[in-house]
């Protein structure tokens, strides 16, 4: 097998959206200690650059939150001399200022998954990885700078509670989510973001409102309110709001093209040779 080291610097793993145009494409199958990748990653060349994308729920995106082999897609990653990963992800609010189609530059998580496999190191040599700023703050100045010139509606930081999937939330966890002082649910950024740190990968998860989650319900007279019998301003009838799948992937669409233009005009700002923080992650977490 040749040589795939230093094949790209930057990797996207993502779906609808994220699959910027690439020229001279070529899919690299990486055999890793982990098992297979989400699919073949494809290379090619963005204005001098040398991209990496792999889909994270596969091809097809028959692969769901919590059967997708997340080791294996960092570890594959690293391989090819990835050091920058940008991994958009459809997300649902938990607070009435997100909107559907605003995008969020996560810097914070609270891991709520239950099966996931979170680390490289199980045995032998132990590592203690550091998380208390677990995403690329180089990363999300530059993606936030990018969007503010693009007018969207784009905050930078956010708390991103991740569940297992692939069920979504009852109203008492939506609920408790907020009250935790989440700004948003999903299911794919851990443990990416924890397994990127442990190969001293720059991480940054680029999240798309998709959906109001299932706090909110909708006043006739106070518009959007947390869902109760009355509505706890004008006392009117509040009628229940629900996630589905069609309007998640209606509001991806929608926006895939802002994602899209994103990512293009913002990876074109990245200093491949910065020599990141995120690059040094494992000094003082190994014993």
């Amino acid at each position: 097998m040749k040589n795939i080291e230093g094949t790209a610097d930057l990797a996207i793993i993502g779906g609808t959206g994220s699959d910027i145009s690439l020229d001279n494409v070529e899919e690299i199958k990486v055999y890793t200690p982990y098992g297979s990748t989400s699919a073949a990653i494809t290379i090619g060349d963005f204005k001098g650059m040398k991209i990496a994308y792999i889909p994270r729920h596969g091809i097809d995106h028959s692969i769901p939150p919590h059967k997708i082999n997340f080791r294996a897609n960092i570890w594959a990653l690293k391989k090819l001399g990835v050091k920058f990963i940008i991994s958009p992800s459809a997300v649902g609010s938990l607070k009435k200022t997100h909107s559907k189609g605003n995008f969020i530059l996560v810097d914070q998580y609270i891991d709520r998954t239950k099966k996931r496999t979170e680390t490289f190191y199980e045995g032998g040599q132990l590592c203690h990885i550091e998380q208390a700023d677990p995403y690329c703050e180089y990363l999300n100045n530059l993606f936030f700078e990018t969007g503010q010139e693009m007018n969207l509606d784009i905050q930078k930081g956010g708390v991103y509670i991740c569940i297992e999937g692939p069920r979504f939330s009852t109203r008492a966890e939506s609920q408790m989510f907020r009250q935790w002082g989440g700004d948003i649910v999903g299911m794919t950024t851990y443990p990416e973001v924890v397994l990127s740190a442990e190969k001293e990968i720059c991480y940054c998860c680029v999240a798309m409102v998709t959906d109001l989650d299932v706090w909110a319900g909708e006043c006739s007279e106070c518009g959007i309110v947390e869902y109760a019998q009355k509505c706890e301003n004008c006392n009117g009838t509040v009628n229940k709001l629900s996630v589905n799948v069609p309007e998640v992937l209606e509001t991806m669409v929608k926006n895939a093209e802002n994602l899209k233009k994103m990512l293009e005009l913002g990876i074109q700002k990245i200093d491949m040779e910065r020599d990141c923080h995120c690059h040094h992650s494992l000094t003082n977490a190994l014993l």
